[in-house]
C-alpha cells in the first residue's frame, strides 16, 4: 500500500514558516489535484469562487462559493478544485503564529475545530481585504513584516469567528464557558489520544470533574466524554492505518494498546470493520 506523505512547512524554501498564496494561478487552466497527505502545519483554503470536492478525516465537504476550510496538523484531506476558482491559501507552523495572550489562542482554536466555515459574501469581502494586505506584506518583506502579518492574522480570525454569532444577540456567558472547555477538551484529545482515553485525565487537565465534564459534552455535542474519547482513538486509527504501512499490532502499540486483539475487537465495533478491513477498502 502506498503510504500518505506528510508535508513539512519547516523543510520547504517558507523561511518565515509561513506561506500565502493567490490559487488563480494554480487553476487558471487545469484542476488543482492534491491527492491523500498530511501535514505538520495549518493549512487554511479560502474560496471566494469555486468548486470541487474536499475530503477532510474521511468526510467529504462541498466545495462552493464564500467558503473557508480549516486543516489542522495531523489532519489527513484530499482535495480536487475546478479550474477557473479563485481564492487564498495560507500555511504556518503553530510556533509562527504563537501569540502569548490566551484569547488569541482561544480564536484560533475556535475557528480551526471546524473543518468548514461558510461565509457571508458580505464577509468574505471583508476578509478578502484581510488577505490582499498579508499577501503584500508577504511579498514586500518590509521591516518587522512578519509582526504586521500575525497582527493580520489575529484580525482574520476573529472575522471568521465572528460568523458564528448571531450580530443581535449577546452571548450567553454560560454557553460561552461551555463552548471554551469543549474546544479545550478537543485540542486535549487531539494532542493525547495515544497516551490518556480516560475520562478523568482529561477532566483533571482542564480542572473539572468528570460530571461537569459529561454535562458540557452532553448539552454540546449529545455525547458522553467516553463517546467522544473513541471517536478520536477511532479516527487517529483510521489516520494511521490509511497514512502508514504499519502491521494492526503497531497500531494498536502506537495507539497505547498492548493486547492487539483487544484493539482489534473495539475497532470493529466502533465501526463495523476490523482495522485491515478498512485499510482495504480505503484501496
Amino acid at each position: 500500500m502506498k503510504k500518505i506523505p506528510v508535508r513539512h512547512l519547516k523543510d520547504s524554501f517558507f523561511e518565515d514558516r509561513f506561506s500565502i498564496r493567490a490559487i488563480e494561478p494554480l487553476v487558471a487552466n487545469v484542476d488543482l489535484i492534491h491527492e491523500l497527505h498530511r501535514h505538520d502545519f495549518y493549512f487554511i483554503l479560502f474560496i471566494k469562487n469555486g468548486n470541487g470536492e474536499h475530503e477532510i478525516d474521511f468526510v467529504k465537504h462541498v466545495v462552493k462559493d464564500f467558503s473557508v476550510f480549516f486543516i489542522r496538523p495531523g489532519q489527513v484531506h484530499q482535495l480536487k478544485l475546478q479550474k477557473g476558482s479563485s481564492g487564498f491559501m495560507i500555511q504556518f507552523t503553530s510556533d509562527f503564529y504563537a501569540p502569548k495572550e490566551v484569547p488569541a489562542m482561544q480564536v484560533l482554536r475556535k475557528v480551526s475545530n471546524k473543518n468548514l466555515c461558510q461565509l457571508s459574501e458580505m464577509r468574505i469581502e471583508q476578509i478578502y481585504l484581510l488577505l490582499n494586505s498579508i499577501l503584500q506584506e508577504f511579498t514586500q518583506k518590509q521591516e518587522r513584516y512578519t509582526e504586521v502579518i500575525k497582527s493580520y492574522l489575529n484580525v482574520l480570525f476573529i472575522s471568521i469567528a465572528r460568523q458564528s454569532y448571531h450580530p443581535n444577540k449577546i452571548p450567553n456567558e454560560a454557553k460561552l464557558y461551555a463552548q471554551e472547555r469543549l474546544e479545550e477538551l478537543q485540542d486535549l484529545l487531539e494532542k493525547n489520544i495515544h497516551t490518556k482515553k480516560q475520562v478523568n485525565d482529561y477532566a483533571e487537565m482542564l480542572s473539572m470533574t468528570p460530571y461537569q465534564l459529561n454535562a458540557i459534552t452532553k448539552a454540546s455535542l449529545k455525547k458522553t466524554v467516553s463517546e467522544l474519547i473513541n471517536e478520536y482513538i477511532i479516527l487517529e486509527a483510521k489516520r494511521i492505518l490509511i497514512g502508514t504501512v504499519s502491521q494492526v499490532n503497531q497500531v494498536a502499540d502506537t495507539l497505547g494498546y498492548d493486547d492487539p486483539s483487544y484493539f482489534i475487537r473495539f475497532f470493529k465495533k466502533q465501526t463495523g470493520l476490523t482495522p485491515e478491513a478498512f485499510r482495504q477498502n480505503f484501496k
